[in-house]
């Protein structure tokens, strides 16, 4: 079926609202007629995932947009960027990367998106509401805002996101059509120990075994008793995009979608039954390591995605006052920052040893120190995928007190409560 544009959309496309709305309603064309779109519908947000430098086109393409006068025709939040604003932590890029990844970020800003640089907005008060459509990028964000809040996205990459957001269009189709939004899978957790369920690495292990098993698909989690918590689905949703290429999920009984496990799977019969046992959660976890019999570790990390207040109020628990042998980088948003600074928390952590990190993350830019043979040390299921490739650092995945007490002694510790 051939795309068809309604008349204010041809008009935008025509330059009715300048050269970079056309540019940008032209590209959102492109793209649906690509798709096999039949139309575009309007969004209610963006996030835009476009703002992190990977080389000087990026921001050339967003200085275009601004020179041709665009602006955002809905509220669009802003990923992380490859620089700390705040000022919080410094990075080693070049001082003309350095130049071209501010220039980047003023683009955006001065196309009217909001400079929340979180890959976590909707911790950031950006939760669209069910069932509203939206064109959001950034990997966990588009999962959780699926899944989670139940608002319908595609997965934006650079940079369909910021043209959907100045023309105020997405192309209709993937998890726009609620008949997308089925469960095919049924990943089956019963048989696992309520104690493992309940604890906190749980979930990026679910999550990255989630991820290798359905893919692109989308599945319905069965077998929770209760609901595990934001920061929980939070994990398990960055993980399976990491590891997969999820950008929906259910889970039955807790997310809006699935109230049951019939209705997540629309009444349909699974095509498949993944039934997860105790020998394939091993194999997960150990999957999310890359290093084995180390007796040092160099650095820790946390916060990806960015680390909610919740997730702070727990990292000062378990530090208790102590100092760290080896830094912990600590990943966060805007928003977590000034609740850490209103309560006098940043101050003591950072008394701690805690590198704090806003606006941006250590496996985007290089934040973390240039060491031969370095080892990190995350409980961060996503970091654990990227980590080994964008920064040369072997992985050690554990638990938030299982790092903590790395990064007191400098060396792995596990079995930490």
């Amino acid at each position: 079926m051939p795309l068809e544009l309604t008349p204010e959309q041809q008009a935008i496309a025509s330059g009715a609202r300048g050269e970079g709305a056309a540019m940008a309603m032209r590209i959102v064309a492109a793209t649906a007629r690509q798709m096999g779109a039949p139309s575009l519908i309007p969004i209610a947000s963006a996030h835009i995932d476009g703002a992190l430098y990977h080389g000087d086109s990026g921001t050339l393409f967003a200085e275009k947009l601004v020179e041709g006068g665009a602006k955002v025709a809905v509220r669009a939040t802003l990923n992380v960027g490859s620089l700390d604003l705040t000022g919080c932590s410094k990075n080693r890029l070049e001082p003309r990367e350095r130049g071209m990844a501010r220039r980047m970020m003023d683009a955006y800003r001065t196309l009217g998106c909001e400079p929340t640089w979180t890959c976590a907005p909707y911790q950031a008060g950006h939760r669209p509401a069910l069932g509203s459509d939206v064109a959001w990028g950034e990997s966990n964000a588009v999962v959780f805002c699926n899944s989670v809040l139940g608002a319908r996205t595609n997965r934006y990459g650079d940079f369909l996101d910021i043209a959907c957001a100045i023309s105020g269009y997405a192309p209709y189709y993937g998890f726009h059509r609620p008949e997308n939004r089925r469960a095919k899978i049924m990943f089956d957790v019963t048989g696992l120990e309520a104690s493992f369920l309940d604890s906190e690495v749980a979930w990026p292990i679910l999550g990255s075994l989630f991820g290798r098993e359905v893919g692109d698909s989308v599945g319905v989690v069965a077998g929770i008793d209760h609901h595990p918590g934001e920061d929980a689905l939070k994990a398990f949703g960055a993980a399976s995009a990491s590891a997969g290429a999820v950008g929906l999920f259910h889970v039955a009984g807790v997310t809006p979608e699935a109230p049951d496990l019939a209705t997540a799977l629309h009444h349909q019969t699974p095509e498949t039954v993944i039934k997860v046992s105790g020998d394939m959660i091993r194999d997960s976890r150990r999957r999310l390591s890359t290093v084995a019999n180390t007796e040092t570790i160099n650095a820790v990390a946390i916060g990806s995605p960015h680390l909610s207040s919740t997730e702070f109020d727990r990292l000062e628990a378990l530090i208790a006052g102590r100092r760290l042998s080896v830094p912990l980088y600590a990943c966060t948003g805007r928003h977590a920052l000034a609740t850490l600074e209103s309560s006098g928390k940043r101050q003591t952590l950072e008394k701690s040893g805690v590198i704090i990190v806003a606006d941006t993350c250590v496996v985007v830019t290089p934040i973390l120190p240039d060491i031969d043979n370095a080892v990190l040390m995350t409980n961060s299921g996503k970091f654990a995928h990227y980590a080994p490739g964008n920064t040369g650092y072997g992985v050690i995945y554990g638990s938030m007190a299982e790092c903590v007490e790395s990064a007191v002694t400098g060396c792995p510790v596990f079995g930490a409560a």
